[in-house]
């Protein structure tokens, strides 16, 4: 009896062994297009993101591209108009932030 639970204890940690053993797979150019693209997708949701997708996945923009010519959001406008607006006070800033949020796009 002690054999028997000796030699299925063996044969348990051999097969643990082995499993711990094996190589991790290494992702195929589609997994890591589509990862990639779907790293690039965040924030957009519904038919917006489908579309990105689509075009992502099927290389006819580069995600990065496609990423940039997404509108920017209001926070994204926001921060950069602040950066453009260095060196402004006053009236002269409240004028541009205006005009600079203003703009589409």
């Amino acid at each position: 009896m002690k054999k028997l639970i000796g030699v299925l204890a063996l044969a348990l940690f051999a097969v643990t062994a082995q499993a711990k053993e094996e190589p991790k797979k290494e992702l195929t150019p589609q997994q890591q297009r589509m990862k990639q693209c779907n790293a690039d997708a965040k924030g957009k949701s519904g038919a917006e993101r489908k579309t990105f997708m689509k075009e992502c996945l099927g290389g006819k923009t580069s995600a990065a591209a496609a990423a940039a010519s997404a509108p920017a959001t209001q926070q994204d406008k926001m921060k950069q108009c602040n950066v453009d607006a260095k060196g402004k006070s006053g009236a002269e800033r409240k004028a541009f932030m205006k005009e600079c949020l203003s703009n589409k796009g």
